[in-house]
């Protein structure tokens, strides 16, 4: 969810008035579940190797390491990092 915050500020990503309703909507439609920020993800962080600094792709990789998620995405620092699975987006 902060990703999605981080584009709409940046410009880079737009969504109706109404981005509450629009995330809502669009969960139960996908039938997604929220993965917890939890003190064992918070922990995993440590034991990934990470190409760069950003919280915020450590934040989504160690959540896919605790909760055994694929993390699906084109960010080549996450496609580098080891210990999480990854699926290229390209």
């Amino acid at each position: 969810m902060s990703e999605l915050i981080v584009l709409l500020r940046k410009g880079r990503l737009t969504l109706p008035n109404d981005v509450a309703a629009w995330v809502a909507k669009t969960m139960q439609d996908l039938e997604l579940t929220e993965a917890p920020f939890t003190v064992e993800v918070a922990l995993a962080i440590s034991s990934i190797n990470f190409p760069h600094g950003d919280p915020a792709d450590h934040f989504l990789a160690a959540t896919a390491k605790v909760f055994d998620l694929t993390l699906v995405t084109a960010d080549q620092n996450l496609i580098a990092a080891t210990g999480i699975k990854v699926l290229a987006n390209r």
